[in-house]
């Protein structure tokens, strides 16, 4: 790939904070997809008084696409970073430096230069990090809630509080994945497709429930891919779908989102609890009874994952989306016995 030296210098200078004359680097794909690229830049910079200094930079490209629903997240990243939201977070939980941003709206791409964490993710998180998510989560959330800055207030690219229902009801009417679960051919055991069809029959009721909780600004794609964890802190990655959800939405993610299937029934149990004490010493909740959270996750993943049963490439894979929801329906019924 190209990248343009006048950039790269001047991104340099601000992760340094001095003047960079000069760099040579080197780029490494770490993450991406058909419409974003990631990647790790390394080198040695040289800065105006003589100094080498070797660097770690991340580069994120965008390019404009058009998420269901909500038109606006491509470019959502960059609204941000070039807002003050930053000034939302603290030292436990925040997100990367941004040290450039620019837009070119002829060719609807974007670019972010980011710092780079060196920090633990993915499945590699413990159960103690796991918690640690929950709780600082639920802390900046509380927080923001109690406080309600006037950033937040001036911020136009936030997708709405409807996202989550207006995007199982668009999965709902899939016919692939609608028709799939209630037909002869679906593999699925038979407490399993009961447990789906039975969030179909109760979803009315369940999102008029769920529209009774606080309305708090969630990061909409909290899985642990987006989690790391470095020096006792929790840093959050790709903001582009973030906006205004409802208190616990964040967790559904957190719990199910390619998680670790042989703990999501306990990591579940330590993250709701986690949330509500860090959420609690901002706000009180304790009028909340009826929270929602579990109902979230089938909600949000249930037709996600027979959707990706259907198109898994091999029995791996489709064992993994069983296993999934299994765990889905043992939380359920842990909770009804608790």
């Amino acid at each position: 790939m190209n990248i343009k030296i006048e950039t790269l210098n001047f991104a340099l200078s601000q992760l340094f904070n001095t003047e960079i004359i000069s760099a040579d680097c080197e780029t490494v794909p770490l993450h991406g997809g058909t419409v974003g690229s990631v990647y790790l830049v390394t080198g040695n910079a040289n800065t105006a008084n003589g100094e080498t200094l070797p660097y770690r930079i991340v580069l994120k490209i965008q390019k404009k696409w058009e998420r269901y629903g909500d038109p606006g997240s491509w470019r959502r990243e960059y609204d941000l970073y070039t807002s003050d939201f930053g000034a939302t977070f603290s030292d436990a939980l925040r997100w990367p430096t941004c040290y450039h941003a620019e837009i070119n709206d002829d060719e609807n791409e974007l670019q972010l230069w980011l710092e780079y964490i060196d920090g633990v993710s993915g499945l590699d998180l413990t159960g103690d990090m796991y918690e640690q998510a929950a709780l600082e989560l639920g802390r900046y959330q509380g927080r923001l809630y109690a406080e309600q800055p006037a950033v937040l207030q001036r911020l136009s690219n936030l997708s709405q509080a409807e996202f989550m229902k207006n995007t199982y009801l668009h999965y709902r009417s899939w016919p692939l994945v609608y028709n799939y679960l209630r037909s002869e051919d679906c593999e699925f055991p038979k407490h399993v497709r009961e447990m789906l069809t039975d969030i179909d029959e109760h979803a009315d009721d369940i999102f008029k429930r769920i529209e009774k909780l606080p309305l708090v600004l969630c990061h909409r794609d909290f899985w642990v891919t987006n989690i790391i964890h470095a020096d006792e802190k929790i840093f959050l990655i790709d903001w582009d779908t973030s906006g205004w959800g409802y208190l616990g939405e964040d967790l559904a993610s957190l719990i199910a989102d390619e998680a670790d299937i042989d703990h999501m029934v306990e990591y579940y149990q330590r993250c709701v609890s986690a949330y509500y004490r860090g959420f609690s010493e901002h706000a009180d909740v304790s009028h909340i009874t009826d929270p929602c959270i579990y109902e979230m996750i089938p909600l949000t993943f249930g037709y996600r994952l027979v959707e990706w049963y259907i198109h898994a490439e091999d029995d791996e894979e489709k064992t993994q989306c069983l296993q999934t929801l299994q765990k889905i329906y043992e939380i359920g019924t842990s909770r009804a016995q608790g």
